[in-house]
Parts: structure tokens; C-alpha cells; sequence
């Protein structure tokens, strides 16, 4: 396989979700095993907004719902795109994938710390703090919140609102290359925004602020053109770094 058709195979949408589903798991037994609820404990804050708002409409209903909308629309995806595409699934594409990921996540944080650096004082030499509150929480519960930061804050501010804001766009009359410019920035700075909300949200600083909103403009730029699947594993993997390190 060449270079060229692994890159156009991967992007394909079953490759994006199968490869996606292990990183849910490992997030939703890891936040289950330390809290022992589904929702209980400290957990990934765009999680929390997607599960709130179904246990508003129907408790634990709503949750229930919540959960087997999840799985089956991801699902559907799969057969979908595999029946579109009648051929079997290539396993070295994930191995791939995972390569990807992590190579991306190992220059991601330096990349966007130079890219703010620039932005702010004309130079790479700005040094941004982030992490708030969350850095002082216990290694397992930081490890939770990387993760759920790689599968649901991708699947919010990627999936759904880079896709709604695009198709939005596309309907207004806009040529594809404005309306995703637009999805990509208005997306960007609604993620930095959300992470100054809630008991631990970092405190808001210039730096901070435009250190997430870059990391939201490359991640969405991975989405785009990688996949939801490349873009989640690099977000949580370089958060999982972060709380190792820290």
C-alpha cells in the first residue's frame, strides 16, 4: 500500500470510528472503576455537558439513551461506510493510525506553544501555563480527564460543531473554502472559552486562552484532514503526556 492510499484509506469513516471506540473504553472504565458510577467523580467536562443534557430530559433514562444513541450512531457509521466501500478492513491501517497519533502528539505541545509565542510577543521564547486546577487532582483522575478530553471534546468541538458550523456555512451560500475557514476559528475559540468554565476550569490568562485557541485551530485542521479517530488519540495522548509529566 502507498503512502498515498494509506492516507485516503484512514480518513475513510469506519477506519475514524473503529479506531476511536478502544479510547471511549479505556476513558469510561477507567472514570468507572475510580468513581463507580457513570456519572459520578471528576470527569471530562464535555462529557459531562453531553450526558447532563440527556439526564435533564430523562434521568437515568436519559442516560441509558444516551449511551445506546452513542453506540449505535457509531455504528451505523461503520456499516454504513463499510457497505459503501466493499472492502475488508485492512488491521496495519490502525497501526498506522496509531503512529500517527502519536507523532503527532510528541510536537504538538511545542508546536502550539511556538505558534503562541509568535502571535503574543513576535518570538518563540513566551512560556504558557496551562492546566488549572485539574493539575492538582490525583494522577489516575488527570489520566480520566485526558482521555475523555481525546474522545469528547474531539467528538463536541470537532464532529459536531466544526461539521454543524460547516454545513451551516455550506447553506448559506458560502464557497467550501470560507465556510471551513469559518468552522475551524469559531470552533477554535469556543474550545478555548470552554475550558475557563466550571469548578475546574483554569483561570483565564491572554497567554492560556490563545494557547487553546491554536490548539483548537491545529486539532480542528486534524480533523479535517485526518479524522475524528487521528484527532481524538492525539489530543488524549498528548494530555495523558501532560499528566505523566506534570
Amino acid at each position: 500500500m502507498t503512502m498515498q492510499q494509506y492516507f485516503r484509506t484512514s480518513r475513510e469513516a469506519r477506519y475514524s470510528v473503529l479506531f476511536a471506540f478502544p479510547l471511549l473504553l479505556l476513558y469510561e472504565g477507567l472514570a468507572a472503576m475510580l468513581s463507580g458510577s457513570a456519572v459520578a467523580g471528576v470527569r471530562n467536562g464535555a462529557d459531562v455537558l453531553l450526558k447532563t443534557l440527556f439526564l435533564s430530559l430523562g434521568g437515568r433514562w436519559g442516560l441509558l439513551v444516551f449511551g445506546v444513541l452513542f453506540v449505535s450512531v457509531g455504528g451505523w457509521i461503520v456499516w454504513r461506510d463499510h457497505r459503501q466501500r466493499r472492502s475488508p478492513i485492512n488491521s496495519r491501517i490502525f497501526l498506522g493510525m496509531f503512529g500517527e497519533s502519536i507523532l503527532y502528539a510528541a510536537f504538538f505541545g511545542q508546536t502550539v506553544a511556538l505558534l503562541t509565542g509568535w502571535l503574543l510577543q513576535g518570538g518563540p521564547s513566551l512560556v504558557v501555563q496551562v492546566g488549572g486546577p485539574v493539575a492538582s487532582l490525583p494522577l489516575g483522575t488527570q489520566l480520566v480527564v485526558s482521555l475523555g478530553a481525546g474522545i469528547y471534546e474531539e467528538l463536541v468541538f470537532r464532529v459536531l460543531l466544526v461539521s454543524g458550523l460547516l454545513a451551516l456555512g455550506l447553506r448559506f451560500g458560502w464557497k467550501q473554502p470560507v465556510a471551513v475557514g469559518v468552522a475551524v476559528v469559531a470552533s477554535a475559540l469556543i474550545f478555548s472559552a470552554f475550558h475557563y468554565v466550571g469548578p475546574y476550569g483554569d483561570p483565564f490568562t491572554t497567554p492560556s486562552f490563545a494557547f487553546r485557541a491554536i490548539a483548537g485551530l491545529l486539532l480542528s485542521a486534524l480533523y479535517v484532514f485526518r479524522g475524528f479517530g487521528v484527532a481524538a488519540w492525539t489530543h488524549a495522548l498528548y494530555d495523558v503526556g501532560l499528566a505523566l509529566l506534570s
